[in-house]
């Protein structure tokens, strides 16, 4: 079944009691809605993490990974300002958000994978590195962590489950991917006055005109990733 309901008409969704292992608990009615979102199957009981990675379809710049543990208390309150997935926000809201998340939340950290690693594993297991790195940092460790998307994180020794647009449905993902995108947009601002030509202050990295035309007239940098057909240029200068 696919969720399409506003962060609202969570905060209004019904109050009901939820069963874990036995024990009957009331539970925030918008963190009570996202459990639901998991398989009937699945236990959760203790902490839960979202973690969600930012950069994948760039060509410039390391992929980024935030892991979030929210408490029980946030989340009625951070659906309220309008936490979403980030793509949905403007880059000012984002900056907002991301001070409003880190303030209230139990615990936030963040993991990235070079460029250099990009290009040695493939994009997908770079970003899945990333996500295990903000994990491990997290203090205290989740009892369960949830990911975007529809890949397992490999070698992750914790519970997860995989939850397909879920920067859309999670609270804790969609502050994760938050966080993630304001921390890499900054990075890559401070990198455009390394490396200027690009419009990366921009593009964030990502394939525009502009970047693709500064590729043709200054080939590419340390920073673009060479395993990507943009950046493949034979005898291209590296800057």
């Amino acid at each position: 079944m696919r969720y399409r309901l506003s962060m609202e008409s969570l905060v209004l969704s019904k109050r009901k009691a939820v069963h874990c292992t036995g024990v009957l608990n009331l539970l925030d009615p918008v963190k009570e809605f996202q459990l639901s979102l998991l398989p009937n199957s699945l236990q959760v009981e203790g902490i839960v993490a979202g973690v969600d990675e930012v950069g994948r379809g760039a060509l410039f710049g390391p992929v980024v990974a935030a892991a979030v543990i929210l408490p029980d208390l946030a989340f009625s309150e951070l659906a309220a300002v309008g936490v979403t997935d980030s793509k949905q926000l403007s880059a000012l809201r984002r900056e907002q958000l991301a001070y409003e998340i880190r303030a209230i939340a139990t615990d936030c950290r963040l993991g990235l994978a070079t460029v250099q690693e990009i290009d040695r594993l493939n994009i997908l297991q770079a970003s899945l590195l990333a996500m295990r790195r903000a994990i491990a940092q997290l203090n205290p460790q989740p009892d369960m962590c949830l990911i975007d998307g529809n890949q397992r994180i490999p070698h992750l020794l914790l519970p997860q489950q995989t939850l397909v647009k879920g920067d859309q449905q999670s609270l804790a993902i969609a502050s994760a991917s938050i966080i993630a995108k304001v921390w890499r947009d900054r990075l890559i601002v401070r990198l455009s006055q390394r490396y200027p030509g690009y419009d990366l202050a921009t593009n964030k990295g990502y394939g525009t005109a502009k970047h693709r035309l500064g590729l043709q007239q200054l080939g590419v940098t340390r920073q673009h990733r060479l395993s990507f057909s943009p950046c493949r240029q034979e005898n291209s200068p590296l800057i």
